[in-house]
């Protein structure tokens, strides 16, 4: 199946966190991502307090000289500014002082945690988005090893208003076997909201995203591919309502 893609989570823009070094890497990954089907990239840089901390404006900076390169060269991709911030009780601080983006300047925030450990302040900073009348989406659940032990975590914030977003990559393994099967469990619960590439490097998970649609199309028919790659990150970046499926609890037995 050949569909036109918006990449809902990406490490593109170069020297600000562990992703594109240089230009170069960010020109180099953005043809690919073209070549995968992508017409538009939400660049997700992370922040994370302490640590990646490169603020708004110098990745608007950073975004604004990759489309005039893209632009003297013809090439029709679309940058949406954002990032991956990691969960902080000062969130919504980091938003209101200009120093975070959400995505595209919308209402929605995407967010990671650690990948071992639920942390403690979890709900409390979901909440805390969703008081200041944002929609907090989380990246990548099936990477995080508190969710593969009970995915129906994901069903339960789902209740309370958060979406999610996974990742290419788990559904060809490459972030290994508790991953993609979580993944999938996740997909056919319908509680996948939004496909990204969580790309960092060239030469990477673009050129395998042919082989990830594959096995997309193993698990869900295309209205729904449609939907997670395209159709609900086009409204995130117009700042509408998406209208979700109803999850449906995962069924836990002794050998899944």
């Amino acid at each position: 199946m050949v569909i036109i893609m918006i990449d809902f989570h990406s490490h593109v823009i170069f020297d600000v966190d562990d992703g594109a070094n240089t230009i170069e890497d960010s020109i180099t990954m953005l043809l690919e991502a073209e070549k995968a089907g992508y017409t538009d990239i939400i660049a997700t840089p992370h922040y994370m307090e302490g640590y990646y901390e490169v603020p708004k404006q110098k990745i608007s900076e950073k975004i604004d000289l990759i489309n005039k390169i893209l632009n003297k060269n013809n090439i029709k991709l679309k940058i949406h500014q954002a990032n991956e911030i990691y969960i902080t009780d000062s969130i919504i601080q980091l938003i209101n002082d200009g120093l975070v983006s959400t995505i595209n300047n919308s209402k929605y925030v995407l967010l990671e945690t650690p990948m071992t450990v639920e942390p403690l302040n979890f709900l409390q900073v979901v909440y805390q988005i969703l008081e200041a009348e944002k929609i907090p989406i989380v990246a990548h659940p099936e990477r995080y090893e508190f969710i593969q032990k009970n995915p129906n975590k994901v069903y339960n914030l789902i209740q309370e208003g958060v979406l999610f977003q996974s990742n290419m990559g788990s559904l060809i393994g490459l972030y290994g076997k508790e991953a993609k099967k979580t993944v999938i469990k996740l997909l056919k619960n319908n509680m996948v909201h939004f496909m990204g590439s969580d790309t960092h490097s060239p030469d990477s998970i673009y050129k395998k995203i042919g082989t990830a649609l594959s096995e997309l199309e193993k698990i869900l028919p295309n209205d729904k591919i449609i939907k997670i790659t395209y159709e609900n990150a086009k409204k995130v970046l117009n700042n509408e309502k998406i209208e979700i499926e109803e999850p449906m609890k995962i069924k836990q037995g002794f050998f899944n």
